[in-house]
């Protein structure tokens, strides 16, 4: 039985981490934190329970799909809701909008906005509908090791309708005339990291998600989604060694033969690195082993950084939904200071995440759970005068549209560059990983795989497919099934011999 090694327990090294245990393997993730999760681990303060990252559980299909390969459910692990609303948008001077899970009702409040615009939404997502079946369940499960790949006849007969050069900027801009309408349907490509400019039309298929799939929420917080996957790979036999850091690593030219952890030596026939992609390449492997050099890294667009504060509330918020966008402000200008010239936005657009209005759980009787997230850009100082400039400044904002006040908050805490750099290797302080443009599509994406350390698979959200959950899960498959046709295949090799 050939022995893996999996650093880190994110979500792409827990899914790598069940396949190849499930396929026979001897798995062992290492991690350096105390518990698994990654950027989606959560924490406890004065009775509240925070997500430390992601807060949005959309595609349940990919959940669903990655549980079946194990003869499960996701119900097996933790109980889900679909959120109605699904969440709230406000706009300037104002206006806010709900938006409905129910298809009818999401029509109506587009024809109060557009007279004929709900016949154009059922256009827009039934070829958002196509694409999303397209690309969910075939062209995310290809590894991206060749260009090759795309050139099925099946799939190039999908790539036609796919508006790959297109923008998603333009399609929205082509389909709707209402501002309003327009930010509604680009506002799903902020999760791919980049700008409606930037991103392919492809990623329509977001919108299909969002307002068809529905949005989804994990009694207990996503949290409970990380627990499910350890409990798992648990019952497949996978074990874990948490507060370890992975040092020297023993590399020759069959591979890497041992890692030292904590000091001690773990030999090993695999590895599969689901932290940093260019942490591990340039502070664990010799300068002739990485794959991309420093300048490789310094052209790539990453997706933005963020600035976040947990709050705890001691009485209820009138006003909030569950999920909340505030896009009362420019976005082209917030945009521009993430990605055309980086800076601390001037007025930027922000998200408000308070799950204790659908899960009383997460806070006690008759307070709040709030987790406020500004999209800024990689790179910048993260002082806490900063910090706190930006706190003042959101809770002015929200004090707009809700009932919020700096006395109720009896419970603070920021997170930024300087953590996600310190927490996790995080390349300029990167939160989503590399943003989702053309050029860095598929196969143009960092690969999975290194030519030069024959044993060493890539995973996570430096890689295909993408940053975000389902990406991730998708990741970890992706790897893990590339490592099982090497070792099947050299397996086969050794026994014709």
């Amino acid at each position: 039985m050939a022995t893996v090694v999996v650093i880190g327990a994110g979500f792409s090294g827990l899914s790598a981490a069940c396949v190849l245990a499930h396929a026979g393997m001897d798995v062992i993730v290492v991690e350096r934190h105390e518990v698994p999760g990654g950027r989606a681990r959560s924490f406890t303060a004065k009775g509240f329970l925070f997500d430390m990252g992601p807060s949005w559980y959309w595609m349940p299909d990919v959940f669903e799909k990655f549980f079946q390969r194990f003869d499960k459910h996701p119900s097996d692990y933790y109980d889900l809701k679909r959120l109605d609303p699904s969440y709230q948008v406000m706009y300037p001077n104002g206006v806010h909008h709900d938006v409905p899970a129910d298809m009818q009702e999401l029509r109506h409040l587009f024809e109060s906005v557009e007279a004929g615009s709900a016949v154009v939404l059922d256009r827009f997502l039934l070829e958002a509908r196509e694409k999303y079946q397209a690309a969910m369940h075939d062209m995310v499960y290809r590894p991206g090791l060749a260009l090759r790949e795309l050139f099925d006849m099946r799939l190039v007969k999908q790539l036609f309708r796919m508006d790959l050069f297109k923008s998603m900027r333009r399609l929205a801009h082509g389909n709707f005339k209402s501002a309003e309408l327009r930010q509604l349907i680009e506002f799903p490509v902020l999760f791919l990291g980049a700008t409606p400019q930037d991103t392919p039309a492809l990623y329509s298929l977001m919108n299909y998600a969002d307002m068809c799939l529905g949005t989804w929420y994990p009694m207990g917080g996503m949290y409970q989604v990380v627990k499910g996957l350890e409990q798992l790979a648990r019952t497949l036999g996978v074990q874990f060694q948490y507060n370890s850091e992975v040092g020297d690593l023993e590399v020759n030219d069959e591979g890497i033969e041992a890692l030292h952890v904590n000091g001690g030596r773990m030999a090993c026939d695999y590895v599969v690195a689901a932290g940093d992609y260019h942490h591990f390449e340039h502070a664990l492997l010799p300068v002739e082993k990485r794959r991309y050099p420093p300048k490789y890294w310094k052209s790539r667009t990453f997706a933005p950084s963020c600035l976040i504060y947990y709050l705890g509330v001691n009485r209820k918020v009138n006003g909030l939904r569950h999920h909340n966008l505030f896009f009362d402000t420019d976005f082209d200008k917030h945009a521009a200071q993430i990605y055309s010239k980086p800076e601390w936005p001037s007025a930027p657009q922000f998200y408000v995440c308070c799950p204790s209005k659908t899960d009383p759980s997460v806070a006690p009787a008759g307070m709040e759970n709030l987790f406020v997230l500004i999209p800024v850009a990689t790179g910048l100082s993260d002082s806490q005068e900063v910090r706190l400039h930006y706190f003042d400044y959101v809770i002015s904002r929200m004090k707009r549209y809700c009932d919020l006040d700096v006395a109720s908050i009896i419970y603070r805490r920021s997170y930024a560059h300087s953590d996600f750099s310190s927490d996790y290797f995080a390349f300029g302080g990167n939160a989503y990983g590399l943003a989702n443009t053309l050029s860095q599509t598929a196969h143009l994406k960092p690969s999975i795989i290194n030519k030069k350390v024959p044993n060493l698979f890539y995973t996570g959200q430096l890689t295909v497919p993408g940053p975000g959950v389902p990406p991730a899960l998708i990741s970890g498959q992706l790897a893990a099934t590339e490592l099982l046709n090497k070792h099947y295949t050299r397996e086969c090799h050794e026994r014709a011999i």
